[in-house]
């Protein structure tokens, strides 16, 4: 199928809001380090970590819908993200000055509100302006948050975590949120929906009959455990490197940092294929794969043969994420960054819960942390055999999920 071509403006929106993205993720993502260096400070284990994580998500997961409604129903989504910057940083810098775990597990929360306000008004945005294109769009965009939260914050983090306590590290990673809040104003000006005609008008209560079918309830399943799988694995692997095996968090950050490089540089490859080919066989394929690969994970005892294993497996959920956006997007069908809220929400919000169950399972065996990761990709993949996924030929068409298959479907 013939894709459509990326204009000039459409190159500006995806190079600056991939950029913005890169920052707020790269202060959000240092908490995958930073959260076992704040338990170990307090003297807490993996349980806590884990659920430091948890409590995140569903800060994010708060944030989410609302923002995904005021983009929907704003002419200027551009000061709504440069708004984005401000918030990230003045939130995590309030953290580093708070006492006790509850405050600042909730503090770093209320932060990360801040990079969740984000990402419904960007992808809204981008979905919007490349019908065609969407997978790949949302692609290149995810790029650029994967490199500054699984790239650039591990590897900055890590770094830092070297010479200065866990509160001077984050004052420091602060820095690029700040530069980017007056980067971005001349940007944001040049982001906006002047037409009234193209503010969506957000029919809640069909949106909600919608998700609430048996196929809608399917893919939030699906969401959820994929995004529990990617969860669990990318909460413990940084704790497992540095407790199993020794590591610094530099040398830790490095090799976290080194698997979802990976993952990262292949998301708009994805997109592109899945955008002329279709979502569900590379799903599938992905979800069943990452499974084996947790699976050996878990059963692998030296750090080379689990670094083996967790390599391909969290690359290759990295990889496959703005596949099965899209696919959310296109069962919706309409208001694209509400139900971009909503997407974030399910895997952010609800799906961040494999980082407590991989904490919670890690307290007994890190190792076991990749196992359970294994099921939620498997279980996962189960429920999407049962999705039916249609794709018209035409430019501007696109999957949706009809039905949810079972012995009456004709």
């Amino acid at each position: 199928m013939a894709l459509e071509k990326f204009s000039r403006h459409h190159r500006f929106l995806l190079g600056a809001l991939a950029l913005g993205h890169m920052t707020n993720d790269w202060v959000a993502g240092t908490l995958w380090l930073l959260a076992p260096a704040i338990a170990a400070s307090m003297g807490l284990g993996p349980a806590e970590v884990g659920l430091l994580l948890t409590v995140n998500g569903i800060g994010a997961g708060l944030a989410y819908i609302p923002a995904g409604v005021i983009s929907d129903r704003s002419t200027r989504p551009g000061f709504l993200m440069l708004l984005s910057f401000w918030w990230v940083a003045i939130g995590y810098f309030v953290a580093t000055l708070a006492p006790g775990f509850w405050v600042v597990t909730l503090l770093l929360a209320l932060g990360v509100m801040g990079d969740a306000f984000w990402h419904p008004v960007a992808t809204g945005v981008l979905v919007k302006e490349l019908p065609g294109r969407r997978a790949q769009a949302l692609g290149i965009h995810a790029v650029g948050g994967s490199v500054g939260a699984e790239v650039l914050a591990p590897l900055s983090t890590g770094f830092l975590l070297g010479f200065f306590d866990w509160q001077t590290t984050l004052q420091i990673l602060v820095i690029p949120a700040l530069l980017m809040g007056l980067l971005f104003i001349p940007v944001a000006t040049r982001i906006s929906r002047d037409s009234p005609g193209e503010v969506t008008r957000i029919d809640f209560r069909g949106m909600a009959r919608q998700w609430f079918r048996p196929a809608g309830i399917a893919l939030m399943l699906v969401m959820i455990l994929y995004n529990m799988a990617l969860m669990a694995q990318l909460a413990m692997a940084p704790l497992y490197f540095q407790s199993e095996h020794g590591l610094s968090p530099f040398y830790a950050g490095l090799i976290f940092a080194s698997i979802l490089l990976i993952g990262t540089m292949f998301q708009p490859f994805c997109g592109r294929y899945s955008d002329s080919r279709g979502r569900k066989p590379l799903i599938l394929i992905a979800l069943f794969a990452a499974s084996f690969f947790a699976l050996f994970a878990g059963l692998s005892s030296s750090l080379y043969w689990a670094v083996i294993g967790l390599l391909p497996g969290i690359a290759i959920l990295t990889a496959v994420r703005p596949v099965i956006i899209a696919a959310a997007v296109e069962y919706s069908g309409k208001s694209e960054s509400t139900t971009l809220g909503i997407v974030f929400t399910v895997l952010d919000g609800v799906g961040m819960f494999g980082a407590l169950l991989a904490g919670l399972v890690g307290e007994f065996e890190l190792e076991y942390a990749f196992i359970a990761a294994a099921s939620m990709a498997l279980a996962s993949a189960t429920i999407c055999l049962f999705l039916k996924l249609r794709q018209s030929a035409a430019a501007g068409q696109h999957a949706v999920i009809s039905q949810v298959a079972s012995p009456a479907d004709p």
